[in-house]
């Protein structure tokens, strides 16, 4: 499973990566994370808001922080 945060560098990206990590650790499945901050990644994903958070090429969310439990659902 791969999830990408877009947008990462701004305080709202560290922190939904932050919970990305937690969601993560308290999963079964194995899941590869990146942090992604260039232009292309944003238009490639249509990320109209950052953060965006992608799992498996697929926008999932943007613009608000997810907690741990909420990405924790959608990685299970």
């Amino acid at each position: 499973m791969e999830i990408k945060i877009i947008g990462s560098n701004c305080k709202n990206g560290m922190q939904l990566y932050k919970m990305a990590t937690r969601a993560i650790e308290n999963s079964r499945n194995e899941v590869n994370i990146q942090k992604l901050d260039d232009k292309t990644s944003i238009n490639k994903y249509g990320v109209k808001n950052i953060p965006g958070l992608v799992i498996n090429e697929k926008l999932i969310s943007q613009g608000k922080v997810l907690t741990d439990r909420e990405i924790g659902k959608m990685i299970q």
